[in-house]
Order: C-alpha cells, then structure tokens, then sequence
C-alpha cells in the first residue's frame, strides 16, 4: 500500500508535485523530491488517492515515467480505491504505458478494493486493450481473478464475447477455468457464451472441458440460453457433446419454449428431435405450440404441431432403432468432429484400400480412441448398418452422412436450404397467378439525397434553434435589455446541436430554427423525403403564420409534390379558409391539376366545407373541370360533401351560359404576312445608324482609365473609403424572438379558435378525415 499524504505540509507539497507532473516540469519535480519531505515521490494525495505514477499512467506519459522512476517511484502504488497505475492505463487502453509498467516490474496479481485485477480493468472491445491483456498476461497476471462479487475474469469476458471473442480465446489459452461460475447467479462461462451466440468460443469451452450440463439458480441451462437467442449452430454444438437438451427451468420451460417464443422454426425441429418433449407444459400450462401461436409464428406452429404428432407415436409404438438418442447423439457428434475423425482414419487406414474406405477394425478403432459417445452394442449396431454384405468395409462418407442409421429428416444436412427442383421437358408448368404490384411508398431514393457541402445533413434536415443561456438570470419572460448584458456565452457550454426535419418545425411553428436555417442559406422550396416543401407543410396543418412567413421569404406558390399538389391543393384538403385566401391573392394558380387530374376545388368540396367551395368558386374556379375519371364537381360533391355544397355547385352551374350547337365559331381570318421591303423603299427609309459598339468602347476604356489612376487610388486610401476596419461588437449570445409565455397562450387560444377544443386531444381530425370518418359511420348506420 501507499503512504497517503497527512498534515498540510504534506499535501501542499504532494499537490504541487501533481501539478508539476501534469505540467511537465521536470526541473521543478526534481527539486521538489530532493528538498520535500521524505519519499515524496511515493506518497499520494488525501482526497482519491491517486500518486505521481497515476497521472503518467493515466496520461500514457511514459517518458514523464521514465523520469518518475528514475526519481525513485514505486510502480505498485495503490490508491484509495486499491487502483494501481497499471490498472489505470489498462483501463484506458493505453498497451505502451502498461508495457513500460510491466517491464519496471509492476505486480499484475494486485487487486482493488473490489478484489479486481489488472485483467478486470482490460475487457473492452479494442484492440489497445487486446494487447494490454496480453501483456498482462505475459507478465503473470491472475486469470482465475474471482471479484469480491463472486465474478470470475472469464465469465465477464464471456459476457461481451460477440466483440471480446479473442480476449476469452487468450484466457482460456492461458489456463482459466472453462467451469468458470458466478456466485451470485450461478452462471457458468458456457451460458454466457451461448447466451450471446459465439460459437467458437462454446467449442473452446467445451473442448477445454466446460460442464456441459451445468444449471444456474433459476436451473437455466445452456442450450435454454440458445434457444431463447435462437442460436442453432450453438444448440447443435452442445448437442455433440451430449447435452441434455430436455432439461426444464423452474418455471418448467424448457428451451423448446424459448424457442417457440421466438419463432425459430429450424431450432423447434431440433430440439424437439434431439429430445425436448413437445408436449410438455410450464408453470403457465402452455405448451411450446400454444406460445408460438400467441405470437403468430405460423411457421414454428406447423413445425411443433408435426414434432407432437411424431411424438405421440414413438409413445404409442414404441421407440424406433434408428432415431434412437444414442443414434441422433452419434451423427451431431461425427458432424462436430468430422476433420478430426478423417485425420484419424486416413493415419490409420492401410493402402490398400480407397481414402474414403476403412476396414471395420480400423473404424470401431477410431471411434473408441476418440470417445465416440457410443457403448459396445450401439457401436456393432452401427457396424451392421454400414456393412450388411458383410464384407468388412466401411464407407466414410455415407457415415457422415448419417443416413445408414439415421432418417432423412434427422440429419444436419436436412437443415440446410433446400434446392429447388428442375421441371422436366414433360412437366406441366402451372398457371402464374396474376401479379399485383404493391402501391409504392412514394419517397425520394436514398441516393439522391445529397449531403452538405461540408458532410452535413440533407438540407431539410435543419439545426434546430437553442438559446444557451444562464436561466437563473434570463427567460422567454425577462430577456436581456441589451445584448452585451446576456454574458452567459462566455461560462456556459454550448449546446450540441440538434437536427430536425424542417416539416417538423414547421408544423409546430418553430419559426426560430427556420429563421437559423434560412440564414444559413437552406432554400426556401427545400423539399423533404416526401417531396413537401415547407409551404405545403403549413397549408395542409394550418398553420397561417408560418404560411405566410414563407410567403414573404418568396417560396414557390405552384410548387409541386409527386403527386402534383401545389400548396392550395393542400390548403383545400385541410379546409383553411384563411390560408386559402392568402395564396389566391398571392397569385395561386386555381385550375392546377393533380397527378389525378383534380383541382383544387375538389380539394375543398372532399373536405365539406361550405366556405372554402363558396371562396373559391367566387374567385374565379371552374366548376365544370373533369378529373381523370370524368367526374366533374358536382359528381365529388355528391359523393364526399353535404347538401349544402351540392346546391353550392348546382347553383353555379346553373349560371354558366349554355353552349350554342347551331352556330358555329367564325374563324379567325389569317393576318397577312409582312412583305419584304423594296429596294426603292429602303433607298427613301435608310438611314445612316452607328453601331453602338464604338461608343461602348470608350466608356470602358475611360473606366478602365479611371481604375488604374495612381491619384485617384491614393485619394481613396486617404479618405478611408479603402480598407475599412470593422469594429462592430457581435455579443456571442444573440437573442432572437422567443414568445412569452402570454403569446404562448394566445397562440394555444388562435388555435383552438381555429380547429375547436379538440386540438388538444390525440384523436384530433382534420376536416377531410373527419368528413371521411361521418360519412362512413353515416354508410354502417
């Protein structure tokens, strides 16, 4: 342990000496050990306990730690919470400074006050703390270290293996314990492995000789940890080396249940072949089938509805010879072990005969030399289903294949994709059914959306507005009487910034991001991914002042969607008699179509409302326009909007004047072309014209003059109308026009008058939406 600095002398020259360490003055370091108190290089401040090594380390100084050490540091300080230097700079990732401390021979077997080693402080996912474990490793590092908490180093590893992989790799190569148990829950390495689906590492631990069927508290097992990640290649590792896969939790699910909870179909079908009883029960009384249903996994379904058929009948039959479990055991293990088995045979095989081909001696052979998991009569069993001729020959590959003693559906290679079936030239083809294309989401690809000049987002993609400042000294209620008393930008972090979809600003009326994103030369008309500019947005949510805001800013009037919608278009729809008058004045074209051919007067007569249908036909609308399916006004007012409206279009129509059938058009004479003039006529009207290019080139040559004049150059820098100084004062925290909270509750009110009470509610409608919900009640009723 260190000597922690006690009395003020102490800790005012220990503090010193930190400050020194952290500055780099080594002058000042060196004076301060040879004329401070005793061992002053060694002792650590009072509050965290942390030395002069501990700043190096945490640094990754190694120079200022050559130096230290040279001074007479010790590299096993402690501080209050037991941390070494080393275990510092292996938290940190920093393999140089835990090298360098390794070779000045740091003890690596030191815990914390939490009984952590250095190996606890190095499991992150990089490859700097990739090499400080291994360094520390190399240095004699603990790698059975067990925490006060009952965690051992190799079971935290394996809690992150999907990116500590190589660390678990590294301690096991090490000599950790495969059987590695937390004290708290039970659980071992291998169902953490599996819990996050590293298949190598399973293999690694089982191979070093984890417990294959160790439970936890709660009696989880490894193979429930699969199943419940739905891992199969894992399921499939622990069933060859002989797991028992039927094992229940106390809660009585076993990994069948998981399984199907998740709707993992192909590892249904194996656990319910390698022997997870499918029509075993829980706690809950479900079945695996039943908790598949419950969450719609139709595939799992069928699977586990043939797995309690196959079942039923093994009970009712008796069990058959050849999907015994010693049989199914026999093949996951051969699969699992396949290049070592063929090594194997080919060192034992004599030359006489093919590589793929063994004498029946040389198979049981190998087979017990590895511990196949097979006893004496299972193993002539198999003998006699390789061999029934009796010629004393053994085929390797129909072995592995398994289907000598195996059915088809209980092998591995049934679990791979299927392959489609060749038609002959005879073979009927059967009739394609009629393809119906689904409605495409119509949105900008994702390759024309372009990024910012400088990397930043999508242009509708806007910084959203943050006022940074101390709201002890100013609000949206007191702001600042002058800008230069706002100092708040000088002691306050700035704010990350923010990005917002400029629709969305729009229709919560944030006009202070959109003034920050227009001054930022974000266009006006920008459009989003669904082709609405900002304009659009306002119209179709009613928002006047942010309609009419963009309006002065000069947005596009007749701009349109993909579906040729222009901004009235959408204020039509949403029934805002106001906005609508707003554009229409603005110059709004009213007989703009859309991609279906209607107008923005059928916009208006599908949202029922009176008064838009009455503004618009008075400015000047066509009530007689047709869509695309030749439905005129009247034939959408009839089908959408009440009978107001219809007696609205009726009454206009019955105004226009009829067409005349009898009497035709005159037509409009042709002019008469103009006629060259005569050569006497341009000898009478001719007229001596110069050129104006003469004149234009004097005015720039006396310009031209004027600029390069040395006077008047001199005359203008005397004067200061050159290089001028701007000496202006921009205050760092620029108060925009936030609303007070009286203008908030105006708004809300404004609102409220706009759409009625309602607005505050989540089943708000608007117009359209709203008549489209009565008129299909209206229809049910």
């Amino acid at each position: 342990m260190s000597s922690v600095a006690e009395g003020r002398l102490e800790e005012v020259q220990i503090y010193r000496l930190l400050q020194c360490v952290h500055g780099g003055d080594k002058a000042q370091i060196e004076k301060l050990v040879r004329m401070g108190v005793g061992d002053l290089i060694n002792v650590t401040e009072p509050r965290e306990g942390k030395g002069t090594l501990h700043l190096a380390a945490v640094s990754n100084n190694v120079d200022m730690g050559t130096f230290l050490f040279s001074q007479g540091a010790r590299p096993n300080v402690q501080d209050k919470r037991g941390r070494t230097p080393v275990m510092l700079a292996a938290e940190l990732g920093h393999d140089v400074m835990v090298s360098f401390l390794a070779q000045k021979q740091a003890k690596m077997t030191l815990v914390d006050e939490e009984g952590k080693g250095v190996l606890f402080y190095c499991i992150f996912p990089t490859k700097r703390h990739m090499r400080c474990l291994q360094v520390a490793l190399d240095s004699g590092a603990d790698v059975n270290n067990v925490s006060f908490a009952g965690v051992p180093v190799l079971l935290l590893a394996c809690e992150h293996a999907l990116e500590c992989e190589p660390m678990c790799m590294s301690l096991l190569e090490k000599g950790a314990d495969p059987n590695a148990t937390s004290q708290v829950t039970g659980r071992t390495a291998l169902m953490e492995a599996a819990r996050v689906g590293a298949v190598e590492l399973v293999r690694a631990l089982l191979k070093n000789g984890a417990s294959v069927n160790a439970l936890d508290k709660k009696r989880f097992h490894a193979a429930h940890f699969a199943a419940k990640g739905g891992f199969f290649e894992v399921i499939q590792v622990l069933s060859a080396y002989s797991a028992d896969i039927g094992v229940m939790t106390a809660e009585g699910n076993t990994p069948l249940h998981y399984a199907a909870r998740g709707g993992f179909t192909e590892c249904c079908r194996f656990l319910a072949q390698r022997g997870c009883n499918p029509k075993l029960k829980n706690q809950e009384g479900l079945l695996p089938r039943q908790i598949a249903k419950d969450n719609g996994h139709k595939a799992a379904v069928k699977e586990l509805k043939r797995a309690e058929r196959l079942h039923g009948r093994i009970l009712n039959t008796g069990t058959s010879t050849t999907n015994e479990p010693w049989a199914v055991t026999l093949h996951d293990w051969s699969h699992e072990n396949e290049a070592a088995l063929r090594s194997a045979f080919d060192s034992a095989a004599d030359d006489t005969f093919d590589t793929d081909v063994v004498s029946r001696e040389v198979f049981a052979s190998v087979l017990q030399q590895l511990q196949a998991p097979v006893d004496d009569s299972h193993l002539q069993m198999l003998l006699f289903a390789h061999d029934k001729r009796r010629e004393g020959l053994i085929n390797l590959n129909e072995f592995f294949k398994g289907l000598k003693y195996l059915p088809k559906t209980f092998v591995i290679a049934s679990y791979g994709p299927k392959k489609k079936k060749k038609k002959g030239r005879g073979a009927k083809a059967k009739k394609k059914a009629k393809f119906k294309p689904p409605l495409p989401i119509c949105t900008i690809p994702p390759e024309l959306v372009y990024r910012r000049a400088d990397g930043g987002p999508p242009h509708f993609m806007i910084e959203s507005f943050q006022l940074h400042t101390d709201i002890n000294r100013f609000d949206r209620d007191h702001p600042p009487v002058h800008p230069i008393e706002d100092d708040s930008a000088w002691y306050i972090d700035e704010p990350e910034r923010i990005y917002i979809n400029i629709n969305q600003c729009v229709m919560t009326g944030d006009l202070e991001s959109l003034e920050l994103a227009f001054s930022q030369h974000v266009p006006v008309d920008v459009k989003d991914r669904f082709y609405k500019t900002p304009l659009m947005t306002a119209c179709a949510t009613g928002n006047y002042e942010v309609a009419k805001y963009l309006l002065d800013l000069g947005a596009n009037i007749n701009a349109c969607d993909q579906f040729s919608w222009t901004p009235l278009h959408h204020a039509c729809h949403a029934g805002q008699l106001d906005i609508i008058e707003l554009l229409v004045e603005a110059g709004a074209s009213l007989e703009a179509p859309a991609l279906n051919g209607a107008t923005p007067l059928m916009r208006a007569i599908e949202s029922g409302r009176p008064c838009c249908v009455d503004y618009l036909i008075k400015a000047g609308a066509k009530v007689t326009a047709e869509n695309k399916k030749e439905q005129n006004c009247l034939d959408i007012a009839r089908a959408y909007a009440d009978f107001r409206i219809v007696d609205l279009i009726q009454a206009k129509i019955d105004t226009l004047p009829k067409p005349k059938d009898n009497k035709k058009a005159k037509a409009n004479k042709p002019q008469p072309k103009p006629r060259p003039a005569t050569s006497k006529e341009e000898k009478k009207g001719s007229t001596p014209t110069t050129t104006p290019t003469t004149s234009n080139t004097a005015v720039k040559k006396t310009v031209k003059k004027e600029r390069e004049s040395v006077i008047l150059r001199s005359t203008q820098i005397t004067s200061g109308a050159i290089n001028k100084v701007d000496i202006s004062f921009v205050p760092r925290t620029v108060w925009g026009k936030p609303l007070t909270t009286n203008q908030l509750i105006e708004k809300r009110e404004k609102r409220r008058e706009r759409f009625s009470h309602d607005v505050d509610f989540d089943d708000f409608l608007m117009p359209f939406s709203k008549n489209i919900l009565k008129k299909s009640l209206e229809l049910s009723g």
